[in-house]
């Protein structure tokens, strides 16, 4: 085996690992999150917020950590990024506060923000683009298998020792991940010479910030308020990043369709798919009355038949025009979750898992290549923004996808414990959800439509 064959593959296990963990972080406590808000007395709004802390960082360094990474190089910043996520997962389960607990979640959040941005950035930069689309689906592959073992093995760690066990099991997984990166000679960097956009990435991040915080308390006027300023923060950050010379961030490559539909569909099919996991437990532990290791391994279906799906979607978009194979992908996850919009005490098991199981299969369809469109429809020096973008948009819809339930929640039920006397709010609120969403669906597979027809460039 050749010096460049054998960085490669480390670079796509240091890579992928990065990716599975960063995943799994993002994903398991929603499982464990009946534990968590028994022993620290949490409500059900603030119950999402053990979530939406980790992924609200994550959307606040997603665009400028693009440009950072590959300006002090994205070897030395992936290593930073997963130190920072070692410190935040041991932090974690030590905390005897809910200050604590969300102060080494924002923590574990920054380290995730590099990782998601340099696992990219990294495979992008050393994997040539005829073999891009292998790579990335063995990325996203191993980044389904963190979700696909979140709720499995967070459910049983949970059950047989504890919520904080759910966090010291990826502390080997991460300390391997740093010694790998040590492994790696080389390093890469682009913008050495360029200032740093510091207006503009402060912009995005109090825009951003605003945007996704009023969201999750919409149904107040201060919520309204907060959202409405957001926006008006992030039209701003673009039409100052359209005038700067070295923007943190190129507007002009949405200026591409397939660029522009591809990163339209991530933040849809996000939003469409990842709160169907808090949903479907929350009916496993609350209305069936499953304990949580039963409940991990029904919910293991979707990302499980994803991270087997993936790869080869993945090498298939290497071949064919990848949103072809998106679009089809998108209209099996639509089926999915139509079968349990109806989601209630009564619905059978068999049921759930036929619609986790599409899901599963139309999301694996989806994901590599619509990744793939992305990173190869800006030029080669552009890849960091490329990275970025991926980041984002797959924050920003997971953020976003929660955030819809925290709402109706708030607007439904109020902020209240959740127990026997509200579980019929409990049905109705995750019924309302699953409709937006399963409508959110619909409109990405159209999206993914409109940028197969699209005439623009790819760079492979």
């Amino acid at each position: 085996m050749n010096s460049t064959k054998k960085r490669n593959i480390i670079i796509i296990i240091v890579a992928s690992l990065a990716s599975f963990y960063g995943a799994y972080m993002g994903n398991v406590t929603p499982v464990a999150l009946p534990q968590i808000a028994e022993i620290f007395k949490l409500s059900n709004i603030m119950q999402n917020w053990i979530t939406n802390t980790y992924l609200l960082t994550m959307a606040v360094l997603a665009i400028p950590l693009g440009k950072l990474c590959s300006k002090y190089g994205v070897k030395k910043t992936f290593i930073c990024s997963v130190i920072l996520m070692l410190i935040g997962t041991i932090g974690t389960p030590l905390s005897n506060t809910v200050s604590g607990l969300l102060f080494f979640r924002v923590i574990q959040g920054i380290g995730g923000a590099g990782l998601c941005v340099d696992s990219m950035l990294i495979i992008a930069e050393a994997i040539s683009p005829e073999s891009r689309g292998q790579a990335l689906g063995m990325n996203i592959s191993l980044t389904y298998i963190g979700i696909a073992l979140a709720p499995v093995l967070g459910g049983s760690l949970t059950y047989n020792f504890g919520w904080e066990s759910i966090f010291w099991v990826m502390v080997p997984f991460i300390i391997l991940n740093l010694i790998l990166l040590f492994m790696i000679d080389n390093e890469w960097f682009k913008y050495q010479n360029e200032k740093f956009d510091l207006k503009g990435s402060l912009i995005f991040a109090i825009g951003i910030l605003l945007l996704i915080y009023g969201f999750s308390i919409l149904n107040t006027l201060i919520g309204l308020v907060i959202t409405l300023l957001g926006i008006i923060l992030l039209i701003i950050f673009c039409k100052i990043e359209l005038k700067t010379k070295h923007p943190a961030y190129d507007i002009k490559l949405y200026k591409n369709k397939k660029f522009l539909s591809s990163n339209i569909a991530s933040v849809l099919s996000y939003i469409a798919t990842f709160v169907v996991t808090t949903i479907v437990n929350y009916n496993l532990q609350y209305i069936k009355g499953f304990d949580s290791q039963i409940s991990g391994l029904i919910l293991i279906t979707f990302p499980l038949l994803m991270a087997i799906v993936a790869p080869s979607a993945g090498k298939l978009s290497d071949k064919i025009d990848p949103q072809k194979i998106a679009t089809i992908g998108m209209i099996i996850v639509t089926i999915g979750l139509i079968l349990i919009v109806p989601l209630n005490k009564d619905t059978s098991i068999i049921l759930i898992l036929i619609s986790l199981s599409l899901q599963g299969i139309g999301y694996g369809l989806f994901a590599s290549p619509n990744t793939n469109t992305i990173m190869s429809s800006v030029p080669p020096k552009d890849t960091p923004m490329a990275s970025s973008a991926v980041a984002t948009m797959r924050i920003i819809g997971q953020t976003i996808s929660t955030g819809i339930l925290t709402v109706i929640f708030a607007i439904l039920m109020g902020n209240v414990l959740i127990q026997p006397s509200n579980y019929p709010q409990l049905i109705f609120c995750s019924q309302i959800t699953l409709i937006i969403i399963t409508i959110i669906s619909a409109i990405c597979f159209v999206v993914c439509y409109i940028g197969y027809k699209s005439k623009d460039k790819l760079y492979l």
